[in-house]
C-alpha cells in the first residue's frame, strides 16, 4: 500500500512527498538518477531508478507498469511534463492498477498549446493580452510609447523562447528566429508591470466538480523578467478565483491544474497567460496555507468525501532560496532594494521550499541536483540561455 510518486528532482515533488509522508503514508519516489532531492528526504519511504522518459519513453512505460502490477500502489502522482505525457498516453492500461487523477490526453495537448487555449479562453469571456496568431504580418496595435510586444513560443514551459520587443522593426525578424526552434510562436502584446502576477491553483475531481482552489502572487521571479517564482505569497483575489473556475469548468477538467493571470494596470483586468496542466513548483506554499492538494487527490483515490476548500490561510510567504530565489538577486540590478529583502531570512510568516530543519538532507540533493545540470545533457536544457529584456521593460517581472 502507499502511493508512487515520479520525478524526485523537482521542488514539487519533495513537497508533495512530505505532506504525504508526514501522514504515514508510504510513498515510493523514482527518477532517472539516484542524485535527486527527494531521495534524501526522510519521508521518502523507497527510492526506485527508472529509464529515462525523455531519451527511453517505450522503457520507462514498462518499467511503470511493471512496478503498479507488482506492488499495490493506491495512487499514482506523475509530477513533470514528460512524465505526464506518457503516463496520460497509457491512461486506461494505468488505470486498472491504481488511481490515476488526471484529463485525457488530448485535454492535456489542447491546453499545453497557447493558441488553442487562448482562442478558447476568448470564446468563454476570459480576459487575455491581444494576440495575434497568424504572423508573419505585423499587428495592428502596439509599438506606440511604452508600448511592446513579446513572442512566445505556443508550447513551452518556465520562460524558455520567450523573447521581449520594443519597437516592430524589431519584430519581425526576431519572430523569424523563433519560428526556428519553436514553430509559428505567438505574438502578444506586452503587459504592464504593476499590477502583479498571480497563480490560480484547483483540483477538480472525475466528474469536474471542484474540489480545492488557492491563489498566489509572485513577488520574486527567475528570470528576473519573468519565470518560476523563487518567493510567493497566499492572497484572495476573488476576481481571479472566478476567472480560473470559471475557465477550467469550461474545460470540463480532472485532476489539478494551475492557470496564470496578470493584472493589466492599465484597466485593472486580470489577464491570462498561461496554464499549467500539471502540480506547479510553488505547491509547498499551498499545502501550508491550509490547501493540501495532494492529501486531497489522495482522499479522492481512496474515495473519501470531503467538502471543496475554497478557503485557506492568507499571508504565508514560500520561498526558494536554493537556488532560485539567489540566481534572482545575482542577476536583479536592483538586488540590495528588494521589498522583502533578499537578507530576511527568519520571517515567522515565511516557509523553504527545501530548506526544513526537520527534513535537512534533501539540501544536500538539491546541491547534487545543481551540479547535475553541469554534465547532465538532459538537465543541460533547462540551462537554455532566455532572451534579456529590453529597456522598455525596467522593472521586470512581466512574461507577456
Amino acid at each position: 500500500m502507499g502511493v508512487l510518486v515520479t520525478d524526485g528532482h523537482w521542488r514539487k515533488t519533495l513537497a508533495l512527498v512530505r505532506s504525504l509522508g508526514r501522514k504515514g503514508i508510504h510513498v515510493t519516489v523514482g527518477e532517472r538518477t539516484f542524485l535527486n532531492t527527494t531521495f534524501f528526504s526522510k519521508y521518502c519511504s523507497r527510492r526506485i531508478v527508472y529509464p529515462s522518459p525523455r531519451r527511453h519513453p517505450d522503457q520507462f512505460i514498462d518499467f511503470i507498469l511493471k512496478e503498479i502490477r507488482k506492488d499495490h500502489y493506491e495512487c499514482l502522482f506523475p509530477m513533470e511534463e514528460e512524465t505526464l505525457l506518457l503516463v496520460a498516453q497509457h491512461r486506461e492500461e494505468i488505470s486498472r492498477h491504481t488511481y490515476l487523477l488526471l484529463p485525457d490526453l488530448d485535454k492535456i495537448e489542447f491546453v499545453r498549446d497557447k493558441g488553442n487555449l487562448l482562442r478558447f479562453a476568448e470564446a468563454h469571456g476570459i480576459p487575455t493580452p491581444k494576440t495575434q496568431y497568424t504572423p508573419p504580418t505585423l499587428p495592428p496595435w502596439g509599438g506606440g510609447e511604452g508600448e511592446g510586444y513579446v513572442i512566445k513560443p505556443r508550447i513551452s514551459s518556465g520562460s524558455f523562447g520567450i523573447a521581449y520587443v520594443k519597437g516592430k522593426q524589431d519584430l519581425l525578424p526576431l519572430y523569424q528566429n523563433i519560428h526556428a526552434r519553436y514553430p509559428f510562436p505567438l505574438i502578444q502584446e506586452w503587459i504592464p508591470d504593476g499590477g502583479g502576477t498571480y497563480g490560480f491553483s484547483a483540483l477538480f475531481d472525475e466528474a469536474s466538480n471542484v474540489k480545492a482552489a488557492f491563489i498566489h502572487k509572485k513577488l520574486r521571479m527567475y528570470p528576473v523578467s519573468g519565470g518560476p517564482s523563487t518567493l510567493r505569497e497566499g492572497v484572495e483575489h476573488p476576481q481571479i478565483m472566478e476567472l480560473g473556475l470559471s475557465l477550467l469548468k469550461s474545460l470540463d477538467w480532472v485532476g489539478v491544474a494551475m492557470a496564470e493571470f496578470k493584472v493589466d494596470p492599465r484597466d485593472g483586468v486580470p489577464k491570462l497567460m498561461e496554464v499549467n496542466p500539471r502540480f506547479w513548483g510553488s505547491l509547498h506554499l499551498a499545502i501550508v496555507s491550509g490547501v493540501d492538494f495532494p492529501y486531497l487527490m489522495f482522499k479522492l483515490g481512496r474515495g473519501e468525501p470531503f467538502e471543496p476548500v475554497l478557503h485557506y490561510r492568507t499571508g504565508k510567504r514560500s520561498r526558494w532560496l536554493l537556488f532560485g530565489d539567489i540566481l534572482h538577486f545575482l542577476t536583479n540590478s536592483q538586488r540590495f532594494h528588494l521589498r522583502p529583502s533578499f537578507f530576511h531570512f527568519f520571517d515567522r510568516d515565511t516557509v523553504y521550499d527545501i530548506i526544513s530543519k526537520e527534513d535537512p538532507l534533501p539540501i544536500i540533493g538539491a546541491m547534487a541536483t545543481f551540479f547535475t545540470f553541469l554534465y547532465d545533457p538532459e538537465m543541460k536544457r533547462f540551462l537554455e540561455r532566455r532572451p534579456p529584456q529590453p529597456a522598455l521593460f525596467p522593472k521586470g517581472g512581466g512574461r507577456g
